[in-house]
């Protein structure tokens, strides 16, 4: 059974959603605000997200963003905002279609269709182990032995690369652009320090490590 996540904070709109979903055959769970999405798509996998823009705890883009970071499930975002640049801002985050309010819910379901179509999320995890560590990327919550381990906003950033590119070597300089910006092309000495604290913080032996490995001259590696 194909398994939709709808998140929208209007009671009426997510009981309609799921009323007329679950009569087509689909599988719903509904979240009605950002941080509860997060955390259903994480334990769900769904194979679609039905995403209002309106959200009372987060702006849907952040929620898409978030989605971004561990999988390419298709989100089709069903909101109020009709104005070009709103479509624009979800399209570019990474949403893949976008309906406005108020919708037909014959052409609703004819999206649907054609999106679970397209493919789902169901090779996707956001779940990852490092050396007795548990990442996960959907929460940004990282544990070790039921503890919270705390990374700051860089390392996530450098590890969510890696971990989205498992076996491929992300060399210095995409490593250098895409978490500190284009105009830190030498500063390979962050890398270094930054690995080494992550390291730190999931590898169970820092200075052998075998998940965060390191490519002399050329980059990085996560070896799952």
């Amino acid at each position: 059974m194909i398994k939709i996540l709808v998140v929208d904070d209007e009671p009426q709109i997510a009981r309609a959603l799921r009323i007329n979903l679950s009569a087509h055959g689909y599988e719903v769970t509904t979240a009605p605000d950002g941080a509860q999405a997060l955390r259903a798509a994480a334990g769900v996998v769904p194979d679609l997200v039905v995403l209002d823009l309106g959200l009372p705890d987060m702006d849907g883009t952040e929620v898409i963003t978030g989605l971004r970071g561990w999988t390419s499930v298709p989100i089709l975002v069903l909101s109020g905002r009709a104005a070009s640049a709103e479509k624009i801002a979800a399209l570019d985050a990474g949403a893949d279609d976008y309906v406005t309010k108020p919708f037909d819910i014959g052409e609703l379901l004819a999206r649907v269709r054609a999106a679970t179509r397209r493919g789902n999320a169901a090779g996707d995890s956001p779940v990852t182990e490092i050396g007795g560590a548990t990442v996960n990327l959907a929460v940004r919550e990282v544990k070790r032995d039921g503890k919270e381990v705390r990374l700051t906003k860089t390392e996530w950033q450098l590890l969510e690369v890696l971990l989205r590119n498992p076996g491929k070597l992300v060399g210095q300089r995409e490593l250098l652009h895409r978490v500190w910006g284009p105009n830190y092309d030498r500063e390979t000495n962050y890398l270094r320090q930054y690995m080494a604290q992550l390291r730190r913080k999931l590898e169970a032996d820092p200075a052998r490590p075998v998940h965060l490995l390191t490519e002399p001259g050329m980059g990085y590696r996560f070896r799952p």
